[in-house]
């Protein structure tokens, strides 16, 4: 259910991130549902530039294909990707009232609430096989490519060590065992209470 959780002129960001399978694009669109506030994925964007650059990126688990793989080397020696999408990024949070479902964002816009769903490499593996219907081997190798050459692009751009560097979020919440609705709720009451000012009723 949709709250009208925005007063004044308040300009609400929330940036959402965490590596492959870690559930950051889920609860992102979520959160951006109950709060009444725009959702932009970065990851969706950089989908329509592969497109236009001839891939046939609309597949489910495209990203850990080898045509997904073949994108990344694609876009380790052009940088043009990456920074088109981080510009239209930060412009966005700089309007505000805005969730933003993206790795390279806590780094890049000074303001916003940031939060990092961290997730072990095996977890994060399982949920691509129930996503993508590959083998858990497949998974977890193209996991392992995809974090590496994924960090070296973001080092080479703008020296951060994504998933390792977790000093912007506010938040960093461990995902592995929780259930998707679970790992919503905890961000949407730690987002009420430090972006809203909400305060949850406590049980004796």
């Amino acid at each position: 259910m949709k709250e009208s959780s925005i007063s004044g002129n308040k300009k609400v960001v929330i940036c959402i991130s965490g590596m492959t399978g870690s559930g950051k694009s889920t609860v992102a669109r979520r959160i951006a549902e109950k709060y009444g506030l725009d959702y932009f994925s970065g990851g969706n964007a950089m989908r329509a530039l592969a497109q236009e650059e001839g891939y046939n990126s609309e597949v489910n688990g495209w990203w850990e294909s080898g045509e997904g793989l073949e994108f990344l080397k694609q876009r380790m020696n052009d940088p043009t990707f990456d920074r088109r999408i981080d510009e239209k990024l930060v412009e966005l949070g700089k309007k505000g009232n805005v969730v933003l479902d993206s790795w390279t964002v806590p780094w890049l816009l000074d303001d916003g609430f940031k939060v990092w769903l961290e997730s072990s490499e095996t977890v994060r593996a399982q949920r691509v096989v129930k996503r993508d219907n590959i083998s858990f081997e497949e998974a977890l190798a193209a996991l392992k490519e995809k974090d590496a050459q994924t960090r070296q692009i973001y080092k080479n751009l703008y020296g951060f060590d994504l998933g390792l560097d977790l000093s912007p979020f506010n938040l960093v919440l461990t995902t592995d065992d929780l259930e998707p609705d679970e790992v919503f709720y905890a961000v949407a009451l730690v987002t009420d209470r430090l972006v809203f000012g909400k305060q949850w009723p406590t049980t004796s």
